[in-house]
């Protein structure tokens, strides 16, 4: 997600949101822009706050994402490599609808370009984070049916991700413990 502030001349700030499909866990990064060295330690940094093994990463179709250094990165580290379709920007709306209610609603529209603004957003995410993550609520589509015109939706009940974390029991008691301690790292 861009921060140009209206005007997408010159470098200016990018962040990354990584959520997980399952739990709804969610992670930010400020990055200094789409240059694929950056988005590439941006994501680095992020898999080191997920308090579970990342397993996939289905990723937008730009060559920030889409490029050799990312791709042989997952073959080593046997992370599933995936990509959405092309023309499809609703792809990953998991992502979408976070960039909305984490990034643009706690950080606007302005214009991030400065080494000293990336470190101040990448700050406020860390406590995002904890917020979100430990705080939030979520409501989980379980079924969709239609009845003529209308379709009627059934959601789980609503749980935090690290209660939905939390109740996964292929994920070990170790990690839990971790977990559970908040990893608020500022």
């Amino acid at each position: 997600m861009g921060h140009d502030g209206g005007s997408p001349v010159g470098i200016y700030g990018q962040t990354l949101t990584a959520t997980d499909i399952f739990t709804g866990w969610t992670e930010t990064e400020a990055v200094k822009n789409k240059a694929r060295i950056w988005v590439f330690a941006g994501l680095k940094n992020i898999r080191g706050r997920f308090p579970f093994p990342i397993l996939g990463l289905d990723s937008d179709n730009g060559g920030e994402f889409i490029n050799h250094p990312l791709y042989e990165y997952c073959l080593s580290e046997e992370i599933t490599f995936t990509r959405g379709r092309s023309y499809r920007k609703n792809d990953n709306c998991y992502v979408e609808q976070k960039n909305y209610s984490v990034v643009r609603k706690m950080v606007g529209y302005r214009r991030y370009d400065t080494e000293e603004e990336q470190e101040i957003l990448n700050r406020l995410y860390r406590f995002l984070s904890f917020y979100t993550n430990y705080f939030q609520p979520l409501r989980k589509l379980i079924k969709k049916e239609r009845i003529g015109a209308k379709v009627r939706k059934t959601y789980d009940t609503p749980r935090t991700p690290y209660r939905r974390v939390m109740e996964i029991p292929e994920i070990p008691e170790r990690t839990k413990g971790s977990a559970k301690t908040g990893g608020l790292r500022v």
